[in-house]
């Protein structure tokens, strides 16, 4: 038996809990979580959908093992280093390397990749740009102090950047400020890449995606790993993933996009081997 605890979305929470029944199979129940009840149980594996959902389960009892789905990396990473394998999670939001590898398959030519951050949020950043020149690629962050220099930053960014690439950082990407990013940057025939499959609808040109299908099937191996240790594996994402293209955008912009199968499996292939990529 595992518990759920749900978020607030409940379209989410009845889809994921019909995929983890998929994943989990016929032998294993899922019960809902409620409250109090860790006074009773504090031994049983509760999966929680999002931060929120992990936090309201996490103040219940500090005992109880968690698996969070829907999470990022810097929210869960700290609980799990201190959990001793009774905390871990599947990771939600697309890695900045493979969005920026992303960028690099549909723009060939790309060397110079551009991010922009507020001065609380660099360290977003600061991992990826010591590995694009693995990638062939370099990359230089530029730092937003205020509201009013957003736009005067994302010009000087513009000027340096084949593409931007976007972290989820709601102090940049918000639904108050992404149509003048993405004006500015499609203006001066830039495109944006991320910071995830939403902002795509709004007019990012692409973002790579973990399907929820995906998550259920590694949070059902970690349940497994769990039982059979007493222990969850560290914090990951799942291997595999889709991506999100922005077809108007690209027509508008006159860049011919690669079939997006194709563009996975170059992805895919460059984190496997960072040498050859930076070779070609």
């Amino acid at each position: 038996m595992v518990y759920l605890a749900g978020s607030a979305n409940n379209a989410l929470n009845r889809r994921m809990l019909s995929l983890l029944e998929d994943a989990l199979g016929s032998s294993t129940v899922i019960r809902a979580f409620s409250r109090g009840q860790t006074s009773q149980d504090t031994t049983t594996p509760v999966i929680a959908l999002g931060a929120e959902a992990f936090t309201r389960v996490r103040q219940e009892d500090k005992r109880v093992p968690i698996l969070a789905l829907l999470v990022d990396e810097t929210f869960i990473d700290g609980y799990a280093d201190r959990s001793g394998g009774s905390i871990s999670g599947i990771l939600y939001n697309p890695p900045l390397l493979r969005q920026a590898i992303a960028g690099g398959v549909i723009l060939p030519q790309a060397t110079r990749v551009a991010m922009l951050a507020r001065p609380d949020t660099v360290e977003i950043y600061e991992p990826v740009t010591e590995q694009l020149p693995d990638y062939g690629m370099e990359g230089k962050i530029f730092v937003v102090t205020s509201d009013d220099k957003l736009i005067p930053t994302l010009i000087r960014a513009l000027s340096y950047g084949d593409f931007i690439l976007a972290a989820p950082d709601s102090s940049i990407y918000n639904p108050r400020t992404i149509k003048h990013i993405l004006l500015t940057a499609y203006r001066r025939n830039r495109i944006v890449i991320g910071p995830s499959q939403a902002y795509v609808k709004a007019g990012s040109l692409a973002s790579t995606y973990t399907p929820l299908t995906r998550i259920a099937e590694l949070a059902a191996d970690y349940i497994e790993d769990y039982r059979a240790s007493g222990q969850f594996p560290a914090p990951a994402y799942p291997e595999n993933f889709s991506i999100d293209l922005n077809l108007q955008v690209a027509r508008s912009l006159n860049i011919p996009l690669p079939d997006r199968q194709d563009i996975i499996t170059s992805v895919m292939e460059q984190l496997a081997g960072p040498e050859e990529a930076a070779d070609e």
